[in-house]
């Protein structure tokens, strides 16, 4: 595997002075509130731990040396070049990966083969494990946590730093806000290293570590930047029995209007068959993102779904997805918008809120019936029409195979009942 050199310098951009759009990221759902969506209408580039460890790694940020595997043979091949203790990660575009069983730690060459034996193939919030990254297990002494994202309120990038790293950063901002110290640099000036030494202090770093952390938080900030990054994360930062740190994990998303410049990180992404059904979605031009419930969400405008997804919950439901058909909806659209959420094996019950402004209930209607008609809904439907058209809509699913309730509570109530009752023979 080629190495990073450590004095290799980032790739020289700057960022766009326009107004940046939502993202996905855990880390700024700590600045929202819990009705803004989490949707993605920027859809970022995500990349692998291994290749945002590389992006770090050639600005001087410590990794540990490791290796990506495809076959168990190939960890073990890996573990025995590495020597030592190592640690077998799967690499997948979603979090949670240690307390899912996809993180191993093995002592030699043939326990990284039955870690990897182990993950490769595992599921992991819907994705499968086609590859693991093994490196050289650290001796920890503690982890703490350091991120950069969009604060949405300021308009400005904020540089998250925590003494408690290893967990989610909504679990800490819920459990232990005191422990998250915030910083907001000036964009035109950068993370400044009295800027990072304060973070530090803020946070309780011991004073023997203040140097190192600092240093690590001013290099990735300036990553950040050179990247066009919507989200840059290292969490756990480790500090090794040594005293040194080094990144225990890493975590990157680009902002995709930046790909043009950022040619190299736009080579490195990549699709799996798991997240097919999001990029189709993302092709029809829907602001789109898949959730780990069971009931399907359409709706046309952001706040419209984000209040139906919050009617699921409070109905005892998951949503499954959530799906923004925007405004003016035609009935390709619409169907379009029905067959993707269909395709999601994990949903048990659909439904569809609209609210006519400019989208038509009509328009919305005969959508539904062509999908119905091309494909019949291995699944129940519920809908939920109001606005312009509405009545004319209800009048042409009148005979349709799916339940239509007047009011978005009661369809959200509907739709999680059906997706309790026994699967359709």
């Amino acid at each position: 595997m080629l190495r990073p050199r450590a004095h290799e310098e980032v790739w020289p951009a700057t960022r766009s002075d326009r107004q940046r759009r939502d993202g996905t990221s855990a880390l700024r759902r700590t600045f929202r509130r819990d009705s803004e969506p989490p949707a993605s209408f920027g859809w970022p580039v995500k990349l692998h731990e291994h290749q945002a460890k590389l992006v770090l790694a050639r600005a001087g940020i410590p990794i540990p040396h490791g290796q990506v595997a495809t076959t168990p043979d190939e960890a073990a091949d890996a573990a025995r070049t590495i020597g030592g203790r190592v640690a077998v990660k799967a690499q997948v575009h979603v979090g949670g990966r240690g307390k899912a069983g996809g993180i191993k730690l093995a002592d030699d060459a043939e326990a990284a083969r039955s870690a990897a034996r182990a993950i490769l193939g595992m599921d992991i919030k819907g994705l499968r494990v086609e590859k693991v990254y093994v490196e050289r297990a650290a001796t920890v002494r503690s982890e703490l946590y350091l991120g950069v994202t969009i604060d949405r309120d300021r308009r400005r990038p904020v540089v998250m730093l925590s003494t408690v790293g290893g967990m989610d950063i909504e679990e800490v901002a819920a459990t232990h806000p005191e422990k998250i110290a915030r910083g907001w640099p000036d964009p035109r000036l950068g993370l400044l290293p009295f800027e990072a030494r304060r973070l530090c202090f803020e946070a309780g770093v011991p004073k023997a570590l203040v140097a190192a952390v600092a240093a690590v938080a001013e290099r990735l900030y300036g990553v950040f930047v050179n990247v066009d990054a919507d989200l840059l994360e290292i969490n756990p930062l480790f500090v090794q029995e040594d005293g040194s740190v080094v990144a225990g994990d890493a975590k990157l998303d680009v902002d995709d209007n930046a790909l043009y410049r950022q040619t190299e990180l736009a080579g490195w992404k990549e699709t799996l068959a798991d997240e097919q059904i999001e990029e189709r979605a993302r092709e029809l031009g829907f602001s789109f993102v898949q959730l780990d419930g069971d009931v399907g969400v359409i709706g046309n405008g952001a706040g419209l779904v984000m209040s139906t997804l919050d009617a699921v919950r409070d109905a005892g439901g998951r949503a499954a997805n959530f799906l923004d058909v925007g405004g003016g909806a035609k009935a390709a659209v619409v169907k379009a918008a029905l067959e993707i959420v269909l395709s999601n094996p994990r949903v048990k019950s659909v439904l569809i809120n609209i609210f006519g402004g400019i989208t038509r209930g009509d328009e919305v209607a005969r959508g539904i019936l062509e999908a119905i008609a091309e494909r019949p809904p291995r699944v129940p439907v519920v809908i939920r029409l109001s606005g312009t058209e509405a009545e004319a809509g209800r009048k042409i699913l009148v005979g349709a195979p799916l339940v239509s309730r007047e009011t978005m509570d009661e369809a959200a109530s509907e739709a999680v009942r059906l997706a309790k009752e026994p699967a359709r023979a």
